[in-house]
C-alpha cells in the first residue's frame, strides 16, 4: 500500500521567513509599477503583453482566455503549477527558475519583504487568500505518494556524491541560497519524494522534472543520502 506523505521542504539550509506575513500592500502598489508596463490589475484590467492578474491567487498557470502564453508557461501549466503564495514568491524572485524560456523580461525581486509587500497588493484583487503561509520558515507542502520500496532504499552518499555534479552546478553545496533554494542537509525522505513528484510531473519545473526523470530510484536514494549529510 503507497504510503501518503505530506513533506514540508525548507527553503534554505537554517530557512527563508517572510518578512511580515501579509506585507505592506500600499509599498506594494508602488512596487507593481515595474510591473504595470505588462500587466493590469483591479477594475477593467484586460490582458496586455501578459496576462491581467486580477483572481492570481490559486488560479492555475496558463489560464486566463485568450491569452497566447509561451511555450515555458504551456509546460508549466501542464505540469499542474497553480499560482499559490509560494509559487508567486517564488516566480517574483526569479522568473526563470520557475518557468523557464519565459518571455518576461522582469528580472525579479530579491528582496523577501518587497516580494511580500507586492503579494499584499495584488491578493486585494483575488477572491482566494492564496495559501498564505502563517509562520516562517517559508515552505512548500508537497502532498505525494510514494511507495515504502522506494523510501527503504537505503543510498550510497559516495556514489551521490559522484552524481552530484549536475545538482552544484545550480544548488550550492555550502546551503547558500542566492538566486536558488538550497538542497543541504534535508532529509533524506524529503529529498525522494521531491524528487519523485519533479519525475512523474507532480511538481511543475521543466528543468527538474527533466533531472529527476534520468535518475533511478538507487541514483535518488544515493543523491539523498548525500545532500542529508553534506557538511
Amino acid at each position: 500500500m503507497l504510503a501518503r506523505l505530506l513533506i514540508v521542504v525548507f527553503l534554505g539550509a537554517a530557512g527563508i521567513s517572510h518578512a511580515e506575513v501579509g506585507g505592506d500592500a500600499e509599498n506594494g502598489e508602488r512596487l507593481f509599477r515595474q510591473c504595470s508596463g505588462c500587466h493590469q490589475v483591479g477594475e477593467g484590467a484586460t490582458d496586455r503583453i501578459g496576462p491581467h492578474l486580477n483572481n492570481i491567487f490559486d488560479r492555475p498557470a496558463g489560464a486566463a482566455e485568450d491569452f497566447r502564453y509561451s511555450s515555458g508557461f504551456q509546460r508549466a501549466a501542464s505540469g499542474g503549477l497553480v499560482w499559490t503564495y509560494d509559487t508567486l514568491d517564488d516566480f517574483i524572485e526569479n522568473p526563470r527558475r520557475l518557468v523557464s524560456n519565459t518571455r518576461m523580461s522582469f528580472r525579479g525581486l530579491s528582496d523577501q519583504k518587497d516580494r511580500d509587500d507586492l503579494l499584499a497588493y495584488l491578493r486585494q484583487f483575488s477572491a482566494s487568500p492564496g495559501n498564505i503561509p502563517e509562520a516562517a520558515p517559508t515552505a512548500v507542502a508537497v502532498d505525494h505518494e510514494v511507495a515504502p520500496e522506494v523510501l527503504a532504499i537505503i543510498g550510497d552518499p559516495a556514489y551521490g556524491e559522484y552524481l552530484s555534479g549536475e545538482c552544484t552546478s545550480c544548488h550550492q553545496p555550502s546551503g547558500a541560497t542566492e538566486g536558488i533554494p538550497s538542497i543541504t542537509n534535508w532529509p533524506a525522505d524529503d529529498f525522494v519524494v521531491v524528487m519523485h513528484a519533479y519525475k512523474e510531473g507532480v511538481r511543475a519545473h521543466p528543468v527538474m522534472q527533466m533531472m529527476a526523470g534520468r535518475l533511478s530510484n538507487e541514483e535518488i536514494a544515493a543523491l539523498a543520502a548525500y545532500f542529508e549529510s553534506i557538511e
